[in-house]
């Protein structure tokens, strides 16, 4: 494994690389609260078949870093997306494998999106996974309402004190409510939550989750994106939806409520005893899923 640092217009985003230079490229993405070592036992056995493998750290994780104090510390969509489309910029890489769940399935999605042609296939952990911010307002059923407990808690200068304070102890919890049946130890958690000790990880998860409501504003050089993905963009790359059954956060129904936003090929696998964070807890679904968009 490589640590690259990439520069990009507004970060160095600290990069683990896999694999040979020459090979496709595939890019894995991580989500909140976690971090690449979610895709240790996929990264090598995918570099094995020759892909070019690539795990950054997103913003306010581990050794990725903003270039300016100026910059605004945003958590919102539209950073996220931005963020992947630059480090491809930055790499040279015109077109790539994209992956991730939670954030990185946002990241992913608004690249398959805005410039579908940057991505070859496209795994998305839950589905679509671009925000309806505009929807925001609208309440949910009461069991959804408390399963985001953690995003009205982070709306409060209470919450910010709490994540600042007891980062280690909120993120602990949140493993283990959204992936009730993978047990994993101490050792595995603190290989991760060492990266929420980047000096930016506080304010960047504070303003991601008020943004997604209207309660904070956005980055205004980011503005033309969040526009674009106002309008709820369809993805037409070809497309799998990895779906914990035992998802504690984003529960997976009967129905499917995504499958109208993608229009090229599209399928959703429930994948049973299996919570939020797929690659870590099945590994092997989420690689075969890899192998078969990668050759398809």
């Amino acid at each position: 494994m490589e640590l690259l640092t990439v520069r990009t217009p507004t970060l160095d985003i600290a990069c683990e690389a896999h694999g040979p230079d020459g090979g496709p490229v595939a890019i894995l993405l991580h989500g909140f609260p976690y971090d690449p070592r979610a895709y240790d036992a996929v990264a090598p056995a995918l570099a094995a078949d020759g892909h070019r493998v690539l795990m950054p750290y997103l913003r306010g994780y581990g050794p990725t870093r903003f270039r300016s104090a100026e910059t605004p510390r945003s958590g919102q969509q539209a950073a996220l997306g931005a963020d992947l489309r630059d480090l491809m910029d930055a790499l040279g890489v015109a077109r790539a494998l994209l992956a991730g769940y939670d954030w990185g399935g946002r990241a992913a999605c608004i690249v398959a999106a805005l410039w579908p042609e940057r991505a070859s296939g496209l795994l998305s952990c839950t589905g679509y996974n671009i925000q309806d911010i505009a929807a925001s307002v609208k309440p949910v059923p009461a069991a959804q309402e408390h399963r985001f407990w953690y995003q009205y808690y982070f709306h409060t200068e209470r919450g910010r004190a709490g994540l600042e304070a007891n980062r280690r102890d909120i993120c602990r919890l949140l493993w283990e409510l959204w992936s009730p049946e993978w047990r994993f130890d101490a050792a595995t958690f603190e290989q991760t939550a060492a990266s929420f000790d980047n000096p930016d990880f506080v304010e960047v998860v504070i303003q991601s989750y008020r943004h997604r409501y209207t309660y904070a504003p956005g980055d205004p050089a980011l503005a033309s994106i969040e526009a674009a993905l106002q309008s709820q963009p369809k993805i037409a790359v070809p497309t799998i939806n990895l779906h914990g059954a035992a998802d504690g956060v984003g529960p997976a129904g009967a129905r499917d409520p995504h499958v109208g936003r993608f229009t090229g090929r599209y399928e959703r696998r429930l994948i049973t005893g299996v919570g939020h964070n797929v690659p870590q807890e099945a590994p092997q679904a989420f690689l075969a899923a890899l192998r078969e968009l990668a050759t398809s």
